[in-house]
């Protein structure tokens, strides 16, 4: 057939494999192959049967990435299944590893599934602003019903083989060899006398329920939870199609839904999100050759909430870990924290019970340090201050073996100056977690100057080992994240002083599609550690840069935000619903007054770019000064630690979306307005001027 797509005989049984690797990507290759080989079967006199299987670790898992972006070549996927689907011989399709995107249309389109048990299924176009364009959103309504449909597909998250088969999406689940299993199962259809059963011919999952119900409630979930998003609701269209037209005029509808998606400016940020966190991933100076060390077993100074949250990181990882406190009332209470953090997901229904003790049984808890002598590595959460630091890395120093890696979770703290406590500086890193961080899937990577290649691999072979998504970052107060976040926060409180109210600024943010707005953010977070940080950078930055007062003047009223139920907002008990703070306007005013500001309304436009254009400023700054290796790492670190919305893409590709040369005008404005703060960044200026984008420069051209 072709070199991807192989087939042969097995008695009457057509043997169709594709082998494609490393996933079976449905490039042009393995689609002209698929066509041509059920094309043969079909037309083979000798051939009763078909079986459809796939070599190496997965079925297929979706579109060819590499084809991204170019002209689509004949066949189309939905040809290639439309010729499966209607092959008058039934068809089997033998399922492992994954069956995603176009891989779980094609095995949709055979007449009958089968699946190992730890294999799963999703369709997970929305992700990239699109929608299941090759049959996705009309035969698995038609299977599974419309509930389980719109959930799988809104979502985009796979389900499990058992899940699967409980749905209808797979007939039987299958232990042993792919090619045995699947010739077994077709000889069983033959004896039964079992032919085609086509799922667009279906109507099982459609009937019983009110799908027009399901419909709405999906369709005002999507509104509240994804404002903003083109793909998802389109989604929804388009299986609601298939609740009220034939197959044929669903499959149209379908593809005019697609289009809409395709040619969605969402799309192409969405597909720069997926493409920028697979680049994140690759160190551009790190030799081919350097080799991790093995990460068996690790430790983690500090019980409070982060220290837990990274000790049940490792704990979800299986991987053992001790957690160190100062005394044993201290390592109670954080293991107590890790009990807790574990039984609310068994209350959720996503942990079980077994799973819970099995995890916690991971985590050891010692006030010693020599316990942790032989641990592999050994990641600080203390509290963020240089004198706490050094004792804590001075003891490790002290008692660790040789090649244990030495991490510090320090969130804007000079890394240099943290490895320079010990002997043994190579072997000291950054492990930048985000909290919760057994949740947030952000790891900022910190490379010091003394850091070996084999300690910044191996913090990257970690990051992949706790499914994090880890990117490399330089020294620099507050690295990528925090450095830029401080321009943001700034501006923020800023228009605060100028006439804006909290509610106003984080409701512009969250129109623009920022998960939370910065003023919400910081009562999360505690307005006192921002204070912390204020006053650490008001010792080094010179005089003339001005700060906004108004968190100052919450802190000295010890309003710290949701911990003493006010702050920018105020919170009622055991409710985190912010509420209007009516002490906040006289503080507002009096900042105003101390400035000499006259206050005055400021529109939404005017208060998104006052924050995001801050960021982008910043961004191309530590993109000059190489604390960052390209600009799609500062957009995954904000993709994933920030909240900023993915179907921007991240804050560098939105400059590049709306113009360097618009966005540089802008910070010229605000750089005379408001001062040095502002002071454009010498790359912007250059790439506005040559016409360029920020992704451009990163790529050489």
């Amino acid at each position: 057939m072709s070199d991807v797509v192989r087939l042969e005989r097995r008695g009457a049984i057509a043997l169709i494999t594709v082998n494609n690797p490393p996933v079976n990507a449905l490039g042009h290759a393995v689609r002209a192959g698929l066509q041509a080989a059920f094309q043969a079967a079909e037309a083979d006199p000798e051939v009763t049967a078909v079986v459809l299987v796939c070599e190496g670790t997965t079925f297929m898992a979706g579109a060819d990435i590499k084809e991204f972006g170019k002209p689509p070549q004949a066949p189309s996927l939905p040809e290639v299944i439309e010729v499966i689907e209607g092959s008058r011989k039934p068809s089997v399709a033998v399922i492992h590893g994954t069956a995603l995107g176009g891989g779980l249309e094609v095995a949709l389109g055979c007449h009958y599934r089968i699946a190992r048990p730890d294999a799963k299924v999703g369709l997970p176009e929305v992700k990239l602003g699109l929608l299941p364009g090759a049959g996705g959103t009309q035969r698995l309504p038609r299977l599974a019903g419309v509930e389980k449909a719109l959930d799988m597909i809104v979502s985009g998250q796979p389900i499990g083989a058992a899940e699967a088969l409980e749905h209808h999406i797979v007939d039987e689940l299958f232990e042993g060899d792919l090619i045995e299993a699947g010739l077994t199962y077709a000889r069983r259809l033959l004896d039964e006398g079992r032919g085609p059963r086509r799922s667009g011919e279906q109507t099982r999952g459609l009937e019983g329920v009110d799908n027009e119900a399901l419909i709405r409630a999906k369709h005002a979930e999507v509104a509240k939870r994804m404002p903003g998003l083109f793909s998802p609701l389109r989604c929804v269209a388009a299986v609601e199609v298939a609740t009220k037209l034939p197959l044929a005029e669903g499959l149209k509808r379908e593809r005019e839904l697609f289009t809409e998606c395709l040619n969605s400016p969402q799309r192409g940020a969405l597909i720069h999100s997926f493409f920028a966190e697979r680049q994140a991933g690759k160190i551009d100076d790190l030799p081919s050759d350097v080799k991790p060390r093995p990460i068996r077993t690790a430790a983690v100074i500090g019980g409070g909430t982060m220290g837990v949250g990274i000790a049940l990181s490792f704990a979800n990882a299986g991987v053992p870990v001790k957690l160190l406190e100062i005394n044993e009332e201290a390592l109670q209470r954080g293991l107590q924290r890790a009990r807790d953090t574990y039984a609310a997901s068994v209350k959720r229904g996503s942990l079980t019970e077994d799973a819970m003790e099995k995890r916690l049984a991971l985590i050891t808890g010692v006030t010693d340090y020599g316990a942790l002598a032989d641990a592999d590595v050994v990641v600080e959460a203390v509290f963020e201050e240089m004198g706490v630091k050094q004792q804590v890395f001075e003891q490790l120093d002290a008692v660790c073996k040789p090649g244990a890696i030495l991490a510090s979770n320090t969130s804007s703290l000079d890394l240099n100056a943290i490895a320079g406590f010990t002997r043994r500086p190579e072997d000291v890193v950054g492990l930048h977690f985000f909290s919760p961080a057994n949740v947030m899937r952000l790891l900022e990577v910190v490379r010091g100057e003394r850091t070996s290649d084999e300690v910044l691999a191996t913090a990257m072979a970690i990051g992949k080992q706790l499914k994090k998504v880890s990117v490399v970052v330089g020294v620099c107060d507050g690295f990528v994240g925090n450095r830029m976040v401080f321009q943001y926060g700034r501006e923020a409180e800023f228009l605060l002083e100028e006439g804006a109210t909290p509610q106003q600024v984080d409701g512009a943010l969250r129109n623009f599609g920022m998960a939370m707005g910065p003023f919400a953010m910081r009562d999360l977070s505690g307005l006192d550690i921002g204070q912390a940080i204020r006053k650490r950078q008001r010792a080094t930055l010179p005089a003339h840069l001005d700060f906004p007062s108004v968190s100052d003047k919450l802190c000295a009223a010890g309003m710290l935000g949701q911990k003493t139920g006010a702050g920018y907002y105020r919170y009622e008990p055991g409710n985190r619903t912010p509420q209007e703070n009516p002490d906040l306007a006289p503080m507002l005013e009096a900042a105003s007054r101390e400035k000499g500001i006259e206050r005055k309304a400021l529109d939404e436009q005017y208060i998104v770019e006052r924050c995001i254009f801050a960021l982008v400023n910043e961004g191309a700054k530590i993109l000059e000064e190489g604390i960052a290796q390209r600009s799609s790492d500062i957009d995954v670190i904000y993709l994933n630690g920030y909240g900023f919305p993915a179907f921007r893409g991240g804050p560098m590709y939105y400059a590049d979306s709306v113009g360097l040369d618009k966005v540089l005008a802008r910070v010229k404005e605000l750089h005379a307005r408001c001062g040095d703060w502002w002071k454009p960044a010498p790359l912007l200026e250059k790439l506005a001027a040559e016409g360029r984008t920020f992704t451009e420069w990163q790529a050489g051209q």
